[in-house]
């Protein structure tokens, strides 16, 4: 982004919202390589395919998947190629900005690897000082 564009950065910030959540990120992924029915995607995260479906309304409303029906089934897809780049880059950067690695040592993303659930992790207590 050469010059600010209020607009395109609301977009760009819609887009990081809603894949700020460990289940919507894992969806991305699966669907970035393979397009797949609810019921696949739900066994995937294992949840609920009405929580499943939840998610995938907030991804389909950001413009990340398009979906389509066949019979009673409805099978979602990334709804651009590049998708699967956004996630990749948020790995490599998440390791370049992790207090246990550098940007030099990071690993490169496996191609076909699913992402590790996200896990919060503990800040040690900082030492008080007088």
């Amino acid at each position: 982004m050469d010059s600010w564009d209020a607009e395109r950065a609301d977009r760009a910030v819609a887009v990081l919202k809603a894949v700020a959540d460990p289940s919507r990120y894992r969806l991305l992924w699966a669907l970035g390589g393979a397009e797949l029915p609810v019921s696949a995607l739900a066994e995937i995260l294992g949840a609920h395919v009405a929580a499943t479906s939840q998610h995938l309304a907030k991804l389909r409303a950001a413009g990340l998947v398009d979906s389509r029906r066949e019979g009673t089934r409805i099978f979602y897809r990334a709804a651009h190629p590049r998708v699967r780049g956004l996630l990749e880059e948020a790995s490599v950067v998440a390791l370049a900005v992790s207090p246990d690695a550098t940007a030099a040592t990071a690993p490169a993303p496996a191609a076909e690897a699913a992402p590790a659930r996200a896990t919060r992790r503990a800040r040690a207590p900082r030492p008080v000082t007088d």
